[in-house]
């Protein structure tokens, strides 16, 4: 039986801003940019009180919490951060899978500290990352991944959350299906419609049946509403796929006023596409984002990256707004895993 710990440090970007800051502590805030058009990357718990949350815009965010602050971010900062909590990690296991500067999962099955509980190994983490650095962080232990995630968001902020095997079938039974990961809005909606909203409404049915609603994640939700994940910690993880977006300063509606937008991000994204290697394009597309915040995205199936594609992917991407004016633009390419990259070269620039 594994023994899986999930570590997400409380409200890092923030976290690191109070500490680094005092004058911040006791007031709501929010890192992010000044202009109206900006986002938040994160908040302190304060301002959630408030329903702030990240990745709201700041006008939203604004006239939820009028005194609200807004921190620049130091991405230095954060990184330098995160890189001792790695190190604090790497004290108890080398099995460990970033998932983000905050957040990571830790394979201990085979660690000799503590005993081998995984509960006081998560405990010593936690410790350990307060006493170093005036951060804290909250964790879930459990025999998988899955449940592991679920539960480090438990006893948020700076909590802890242990599932042993044995009670794995009663902690997800009631939980409801928005906390899969992987469960956005929409599929939510359409599980929803068909009566299906915690994991014992699931259980009832069968991985066909799941299959037949939701397609091929279908069978996973199944395997995760009792509790099921087989995954293991990956140490080294395959990146799928590069994007680079921006928020416009204005919307925009025309094809035109687009096309400028996508000759202005080609260079930043062609130089973090050169920088990364033997990952082989497999599909390039178009994201776009409409002033009422609907999305879509238009991939085509690639083998090396056509500028000129961008063109009618944007094209096909703005009429799906139906004369919607668009507030971000991003390019994405994806990549097939475990292959060499294939060389591009870029032929002829969009028109402006």
């Amino acid at each position: 039986m594994r023994k899986i710990i999930h570590i997400d440090m409380d409200c890092f970007f923030a976290a690191v801003e109070m500490r680094d800051n005092p004058g911040l502590a006791n007031i709501p805030i929010a890192i992010a940019g000044k202009g109206p058009r900006s986002v938040t990357a994160t908040c302190n718990y304060l301002a959630r009180e408030y329903g702030v949350r990240s990745a709201m815009p700041v006008g939203r965010a604004l006239q939820l919490c009028p005194h609200l602050e807004l921190v620049p971010g130091r991405m230095s900062a954060y990184k330098e951060a995160s890189n001792h909590i790695r190190e604090i990690f790497a004290r108890y296991t080398d099995k460990i899978e970033p998932l983000s500067l905050d957040e990571a999962y830790l394979d201990v099955t085979d660690c000799t500290e503590c005993n081998g509980s995984a509960t006081l190994i998560a405990e010593k983490i936690r410790a350990e990352i307060y006493q170093e650095l005036n951060l804290t962080a909250s964790a879930g232990v459990a025999p998988n991944k899955f449940i592991a995630k679920i539960a480090s968001d438990e006893n948020k902020p700076n909590g802890q959350c242990v599932v042993p095997p044995e009670q794995v079938s009663d902690f997800v039974n009631m939980l409801d299906l928005k906390k899969i990961p992987g469960v956005g809005p929409k599929t939510l909606e359409k599980l929803n419609a068909h009566g299906l909203f915690t994991c014992a409404d699931v259980r009832v049915t069968d991985a066909a049946a799941m299959e037949k609603i939701m397609g091929k994640f279908g069978p996973v939700i199944f395997k995760r509403a009792f509790g099921i994940d087989a995954r293991e910690v990956e140490t080294s993880r395959i990146r799928k796929s590069l994007a680079i977006e921006t928020t416009l300063s204005e919307d925009i509606e025309q094809v035109n006023s687009c096309l400028k937008v996508v000759a202005e991000l080609l260079p930043k994204f062609l130089t973090r596409l050169d920088k990364i290697e033997n990952l082989e394009i497999v599909k390039q597309g178009i994201k776009i984002k409409f002033a009422d915040f609907t999305q879509t995205t238009v991939e085509q199936s690639q083998s090396s990256l056509d500028i000129d594609l961008f063109k009618p992917l944007l094209e096909e991407a703005v009429s799906r707004g139906n004369g919607k004016k668009i507030r971000l633009i991003g390019l994405t390419v994806g990549f097939a895993p475990e292959q060499a990259k294939k060389l591009y070269t870029p032929q002829l620039s969009l028109p402006l």
